[in-house]
């Protein structure tokens, strides 16, 4: 079985470096589509959640990874929703759908387990929040997906609350599926959670409370994330003052999270952006090497008050060469980190298969089984087992 995902690896590498080159990977006359996928995550973010939200932020972008592993390469977009009860800090605090999975992860960096201890918690508004207020587009061949992962039953003595059994009904109307992923054994919550997956048409899984995620630390990691700043000082933006400015605001959420993240974190997010899903990620919009390769834009047409700093005071010459010498760069950072993610995967693996039958329950294993079964019914294909 391993064999077989350093292959699948070693062939979505040559595919994104034939796309970074500018070549066209697709069959004469074929064009095909682009998987979508959009998934929220709703997560107690209470005082008995914190096992479950440290492992979150280990694993939102081997999460990721795993979505992106279907061919041709899809269009994810996630949204994020933390939610507690009255009386606390918060009841909900969320962020929409988004393609940019930078700005994901520092939201959910924010998340500290507190609050809750008294029972109940307001998962009745964060389910219904989910459901009308995440962005979700309405073609019907997106895979949407809803993940509520929590340990304790909604409150139902609020009067203006709107109940999970409606915002199930809305959500099964617009094509959400709702799955319930109890953490721990608290008896309250068992047949609200199946009842909510049912309604929902999705499922219903327990996990331990830690969420019980495989979180190793591989030799890799080190020069993984090393290799992630190099790829991110690759990034030449261009555009109007306003799309350089957010352009600047994302490397300052870049910037943040290499403060902050693990270094498991961040190899596996470099992992994400060096493949082809990961593009719109890494770019974040107007990026001059990508859109270049893309036929998206042409050099000679970019007006110098387009770019920033050094560049706009070269001459065309020199921009041309700097851009020409840094695109070949980002190619051969982009092998590096397929290659070193390949046998990251692998070392891993190795460590699921000495877990045994234990790892089947774990928070990953569930979640990918989840995914593969249900993106089929959008024409999203994964392989048997999940990749990491």
């Amino acid at each position: 079985m391993r064999t077989t995902r350093i292959i699948t690896l070693a062939a979505i590498a040559a595919t994104f470096l034939l796309v970074s080159a500018g070549a066209d990977t697709r069959e004469p006359g074929r064009k095909p589509a682009t998987p979508r996928i959009e998934a929220v995550f709703v997560l107690d973010t209470t005082g008995s959640m914190g096992g479950l939200i440290a492992a979150a932020k280990e694993k939102i972008w081997s999460i990721a990874n795993t979505l992106a592993t279907t061919r041709p390469a899809p269009d994810i977009k996630m949204g994020l929703i933390g939610y507690r009860d009255r009386g606390d800090a918060y009841v909900t605090r969320h962020l929409g759908l988004t393609e940019d999975l930078d700005a994901l992860y520092a939201f959910l960096m924010q998340f500290q387990a507190d609050g809750g201890g008294d029972g109940p918690e307001s998962v009745n508004q964060a389910l219904y929040e989910a459901v009308v207020k995440m962005g979700w587009s309405a073609d019907e061949q997106v895979y949407r997906v809803v993940f509520l992962v929590g340990d304790s039953p909604p409150h139902m003595d609020y009067t203006d609350d709107v109940k999970f059994p409606e915002s199930c009904k809305l959500a099964a109307e617009r094509g959400i599926i709702i799955n319930a992923i109890q953490c721990g054994n608290q008896s309250a919550t068992t047949p609200i959670w199946g009842e909510i997956a049912k309604r929902a048409e999705g499922e219903y899984f327990r996990v331990e409370q830690s969420g019980s995620a495989i979180v190793a630390s591989t030799p890799f990691d080190g020069p993984l994330s090393a290799l992630s700043r190099d790829l991110d000082s690759t990034r030449i933006y261009y555009g109007s003052g306003e799309e350089l400015a957010c352009q600047k605001d994302r490397d300052r959420t870049g910037a943040t999270l290499y403060r902050k993240a693990s270094v498991r974190a961040l190899a596996a997010r470099v992992a994400f952006n060096a493949c082809e899903a990961g593009r719109r990620n890494f770019s974040g919009g107007k990026e001059l090497i990508g859109d270049i390769a893309a036929g998206r834009v042409s050099l000679a047409d970019v007006p110098a008050d387009e770019f920033s700093g050094k560049l706009k005071q070269m001459s065309p010459i020199e921009r041309k060469e700097y851009v020409r010498k840094m695109g070949e760069r980002r190619v051969r950072l982009q092998k590096q980190i397929l290659e070193l993610s390949a046998r990251r995967q692998a070392y891993i693996q190795d460590q699921i298969e000495k877990a045994g039958p234990d790892s089947r329950d774990s928070l990953d294993v569930q979640l990918y089984e989840c995914i593969r079964t249900q993106a089929v019914k959008k024409d999203i294909v994964y392989a048997d087992g999940p990749l990491y």
